[in-house]
């Protein structure tokens, strides 16, 4: 009876070295992001043979044992995918938008072991700068946009405190966010879009403030009140000179009659 106890420990220890070797040898999935027309390096080497497979598709790259490599297996990924055989690195070149997914790779190093690295790939648009339209400038409202992208946040600010936020799954909209804002702290506000990869702001506009007629200064109050006392005098000064040719003239009559 102890010799079967033994004989199933000895098991399990045996069965315990295998699951960890096995665990060791499959890594956790690396999160890394990409931009739309940059080039990507996958940071796991292989250097003497290995693979790069994406996805469904399977192989897309080969590297055999004379330091000789194959990226042209798809046709999707021909002339856009290198094998570098200094640092061993796969570089994707002029990143797509889907070109997002599941991309592995497997070496097989020296003493024949072999190994995975899996890389989870997210592409990513760079943004444009939101746009910012007054709505209406009596009460100064404004609304600010920009084209939805993958996990794009569009955002209103008032110094670093976040007033507003929207994003959408639908990426064939126009993000939108409107917003009233307080005169006396309009140079604090700002929208901003953002994603993983970038981010862009835009400001208030001036013309939210400038032509507003409620917002008049006491200089423009004192350029008013002058206009309106030179046009009253001109006008009491015209009436002067017509009431005096008229009387002239009424006079003369007066003198012809006699």
């Amino acid at each position: 009876m102890k010799s079967i106890k033994v004989e199933w420990a000895l098991l399990w220890c045996h069965v315990s070295v295998l699951c960890s070797a096995q665990h060791s040898a499959l890594s956790e999935t690396r999160q890394v992001k990409g931009i739309v027309g940059t080039d990507l390096s996958f940071p796991e080497s292989v250097l003497k043979s290995g693979s790069l497979l994406y996805g469904d598709l399977g192989n897309i790259a080969q590297v055999y044992p004379v330091k000789q490599s194959n990226t042209n297996l798809v046709k999707r990924f021909k002339y856009r995918l290198h094998w570098n055989n200094v640092t061993g690195f796969f570089t994707l070149l002029d990143l797509q938008i889907d070109d997002s997914g599941v991309y592995t790779v497997e070496n097989t190093d020296e003493d024949e072991e072999k190994t995975t690295q899996t890389f989870q790939l997210t592409v990513y648009y760079v943004l444009s700068k939101p746009q910012v339209t007054v709505h209406d400038n009596i009460s100064c409202s404004v609304v600010c946009s920009v084209g939805n992208r993958r996990e794009v946040t569009l955002s209103w600010y008032r110094g670093g405190e976040i007033l507003n936020q929207t994003s959408s799954l639908d990426l064939n909209i126009t993000l939108s966010l409107p917003l009233k804002v307080d005169e006396q702290n309009r140079d604090s506000y700002r929208c901003e879009a953002a994603n993983p990869v970038s981010k862009e702001t835009a400001d208030v506009p001036n013309s939210c403030i400038e032509s507003d007629p409620s917002k008049v200064t006491d200089g423009d109050e004192r350029t008013r009140g002058s206009l309106i006392i030179a046009v009253i005098c001109v006008l009491v000064a015209s009436g002067l000179v017509g009431l005096a040719i008229y009387l002239k003239k009424r006079n003369r009559h007066s003198h012809a009659g006699i």
